[in-house]
Parts: C-alpha cells; sequence; structure tokens
C-alpha cells in the first residue's frame, strides 16, 4: 500500500469509510497489543458511530492514515483522540501532515489548545510529540490505560 504522491488531501469520512478506518486503525496498532498486555482503545473504538458524528478524518486514496478529533469548544479544546497511518506508508510524511491540520482544523474552530494521550508503553510517541510542539500535562491511569497526557497550546499568527 502506498499514499498517492499528489494528494495531500485530508478530508470528513463517510460511512462508506468505515472499514478503511478500522483496517489502518488496526494495522497501525496491532504491534502494541504484547506491549501494553490488552488491546489498545483506537482499536476498540465505535468507528462507525465516530465517522456518523463527524469526528474521523482521513487521508490517501486508498485510506493511509486517520485522525479522529473531538471538539470541546466549552474548555477552548480539541482533543485528538486517535492518530493512525498504515505501517506501510510509514515514512511519507502521513503523520506530519495530519498533526498540521490537526492545528489548522482547531484554529478554524476557533480553539486554542489540543489535547491528546498516548499509552505509557507506547514510547515511540513519547519522542514525537514533543517535536510537534506538545508538552507533557500528566501521567495518570484511565481505567485499565496508563496515559500519558499532552497539549499543545496554539498561538496567534
Amino acid at each position: 500500500m502506498t499514499t498517492n504522491e499528489g494528494s495531500t488531501d485530508i478530508r470528513l469520512a463517510t460511512a462508506a469509510d468505515v472499514p478503511a478506518v478500522r483496517a489502518v486503525t488496526d494495522a497501525a496498532y496491532h504491534h502494541y497489543i504484547e506491549r501494553i498486555g490488552r488491546v489498545p482503545a483506537p482499536m476498540e473504538a465505535d468507528h462507525a458511530a465516530d465517522v456518523a458524528a463527524g469526528f474521523v478524518y482521513v487521508t490517501g486514496d486508498p485510506v493511509v492514515g486517520l485522525l479522529v478529533l473531538v471538539p470541546r469548544p466549552y474548555e477552548g479544546r480539541l482533543l485528538l483522540e486517535s492518530i493512525a497511518v498504515h505501517p506501510d506508508a510509514a515514512g511519507q510524511g502521513v503523520g506530519r501532515r495530519l498533526l498540521a491540520f490537526v492545528d489548522a482544523h482547531a484554529r478554524a474552530l476557533g480553539l486554542v489548545e489540543v489535547r491528546l494521550y498516548t499509552n505509557a508503553l507506547m514510547w515511540e510517541n513519547q519522542k514525537i510529540y514533543p517535536r510537534y510542539g506538545y508538552e507533557v500535562v500528566e501521567r495518570r491511569m484511565d481505567g485499565p490505560y496508563d496515559r500519558i497526557h499532552y497539549r499543545k497550546r496554539l498561538v496567534e499568527n
């Protein structure tokens, strides 16, 4: 699977994208099952409900990356619930484009902050997010998941 080299389009997912959303999420997170000792939360998400709610954005044809973005305007922030890139598309800039979209989307909604979290055993992510301006807010147990919570404050351009 490769991305369409000329395509940088990120679009709102439709019901027809649900199988691809599930497949990309499973491919991106499956290797963590053994490490964390359980299925990662994004793999258990109700993808159809998230798509129907307008929270899922996809990129690629076929889909190779996605975001689950939950606006929380009452908190002034956007929650990046999940980001997934198919392993076959790794190293092609998909993740970088998706993270840039998150910032632009939050700004377009008038939100001043992006929040996200990652499992404490997904140490690769702990190296990535600070490079994109995220800072650790706290580490806490959320049900069975040991999570590190991050935030990125968006400044006016």
